[in-house]
């Protein structure tokens, strides 16, 4: 596949946590079996370590898999691990909302977690 590489930003606050929310309401790649086109809304958060992804450049990135012939499995985790090589962020959440071919719906959710990391809802601690 030749696609465009993710560009990052140094992250001012690290060890402040964020999350930051895409949503991709264009994206495109080719089906592997029919050569039609798969469109999809993906969504993505994420929670920056030192690094933060470049909009453009996500924008390039994304972009160039239209004429990637790609299940849609694949794409997710492809999209996932470019990411976390890019950013190496605490942890990110994909969402694959593919539209409805051939009477089928299909939905595609993968994650990651930087080992070692808790998420912010079991870090806080509550008063008593």
């Amino acid at each position: 596949m030749n696609l465009y590489p993710l560009d990052t930003f140094p992250y001012e606050f690290p060890g402040r946590e964020i999350k930051i929310n895409f949503e991709i309401p264009e994206f495109t790649c080719i089906c592997p079996f029919s050569d039609f086109p798969d469109f999809a809304i993906i969504r993505l958060e994420y929670v920056p370590n030192e690094r933060c992804v470049e909009l453009k450049s996500l924008k390039l990135y994304i972009n160039s898999f239209r004429d990637v012939k790609i299940f849609h499995e694949h794409v997710m985790n492809v999209i996932l691990e470019d990411f976390v090589n890019a950013c190496d962020p605490l942890s990110v959440e994909i969402e694959g909302d593919f539209n409805v071919r051939g009477n089928i719906k299909t939905t595609v959710r993968a994650s990651y977690r930087k080992s070692g990391v808790r998420s912010q809802e079991s870090g806080v601690r509550k008063s008593t």
